[in-house]
């Protein structure tokens, strides 16, 4: 069994459901409004443990209401929670509106997940010598991220980074990376590529791994996905036409799976096509901890759309 460390962040979702994005300065009515475990470190650890990996996940939350809420939802996943951080103040919060056609704007408030400091983790180094990967994101305080990717690699541990938001990163930690997962506007934000089409996708990838990553995983939404290695060998698997409800999650469903199916090895056009699998299920369904599919019915999925054909 794949054993996966994620360290990062854990948010309560509020998430209103309105017919239309509000226009600046314009005030509408939400429809309904729901309470949601997320953070793109929790639901990147769930569908990791989803997916079948052993999961530990680090990171922080407050001394608030939300605190108890956000640590049972994890434990009911199967990912050991041991080594979680209680900060002072507030939990992360991410205010989420979703729209009818299913698209979604997202507001962070970090809270206790930019608490989360080296010495934090210094204390948890154990956990990082028994781990096959280590899977990270941008939503918590970035020294403790590139302490993490630095240790990792003196540990010959791979290193999976989703750089979501899309914020500056120093270039000097590429190669501390194996494999880089990001979409388009990341994708981007690190290179100064518009990743318009296939080409500028290839030219993204390139530019990256020229720069000192492993491997490149872009995801491209409903033009799917696009891997490409240290060769600069090229693997392109399409997305699944699925109707949309809610896209919340649906890039960390995909990253947790590939985590889990791929382990230390090369990552195969099935793994791609598997976790691609799995973040159409996530689109069809609500929430985002809440809404990740298991293996099994990702398995049913692919089955089932095979049949189709």
């Amino acid at each position: 069994m794949v054993k996966i460390l994620v360290i990062g962040s854990i948010n309560m979702d509020v998430v209103n459901h309105v017919l239309k994005h509000p226009l600046p300065g314009e005030t509408i009515k939400s429809i309904k409004t729901d309470f949601n475990s997320g953070g793109k470190g929790a639901n990147q650890a769930a569908a990791a443990a989803l997916a079948g990996a052993q999961v530990t996940l680090i990171g922080a939350v407050g001394n608030d209401p939300f605190a108890s809420q956000l640590l049972s939802a994890i434990r009911e996943m199967g990912i050991q929670s041991d080594f979680m951080i209680h900060k002072v103040g507030n939990s992360g919060l991410a205010s989420i509106t979703i729209d009818a056609s299913g698209e979604n704007h997202i507001i962070l408030s970090e809270g206790a997940n930019g608490l989360l400091t080296v010495s934090d983790i210094q204390d948890s180094l154990e956990v990082l010598d028994t781990a096959d990967i280590v899977l990270l994101q941008n939503e918590i305080n970035w020294d403790t991220t590139r302490y993490v990717m630095e240790e990792s690699y003196k540990r010959g541990i791979s290193v999976y980074f989703n750089p979501a938001p899309a914020l500056q990163i120093p270039l000097d930690i590429l190669h501390l990376i194996d494999v880089l997962i990001l979409n388009e506007t990341e994708a981007e934000s690190l290179t100064g590529i518009p990743v318009s089409n296939d080409y500028r996708a290839v030219q993204a990838s390139a530019k990256l791994i020229n720069g000192g990553v492993g491997n490149v995983v872009l995801t491209l939404g409903k033009k799917g996905s696009m891997f490409t290695d240290s060769s600069c060998n090229v693997i392109h698997v399409p997305s699944f036409d699925v109707q949309v409800v809610d896209t919340t999650a649906a890039g960390d469903t995909f990253i947790g799976f590939l985590a889990a199916l791929t382990g230390s090895k090369e990552i195969s056009e099935e793994a791609l096509r598997f976790a691609s699998a799995a973040a159409a299920i996530k689109i069809t369904r609500k929430g985002a901890l809440e809404g990740i599919p298991n293996k099994s019915e990702v398995e049913a999925f692919l089955t089932a759309t095979t049949s189709m054909k």
